[in-house]
């Protein structure tokens, strides 16, 4: 639903932890994009298979750094 249309990955990475929140309204959230751009690949510096990575905090996990530490941790393990 939010991807139908081209747009930068920052602010897709956004609309979903608003809707998320919206809908489920969570005490903390944490979104993490991994993409491969075209643009990257095609044109540009042509480096195929370079990722962009974007990620959005909220909620508890943006308040506590600590705690955003450890589920980034796992997010990487």
């Amino acid at each position: 639903m939010l991807a139908r249309r081209p747009q930068l990955q920052e602010r897709l990475t956004d609309q979903i932890a608003a809707s998320i929140i919206e809908v489920l309204e969570p005490k903390a959230v944490m979104v993490l994009v991994e993409a491969e751009h075209m643009c990257m690949a095609m044109r540009g510096i042509r480096n195929v298979g370079s990722r962009t990575v974007t990620t959005v905090v909220r909620g508890t996990w943006q308040r506590d750094a600590a705690l955003r530490a450890e589920i980034m941790s796992l997010l990487k393990g």
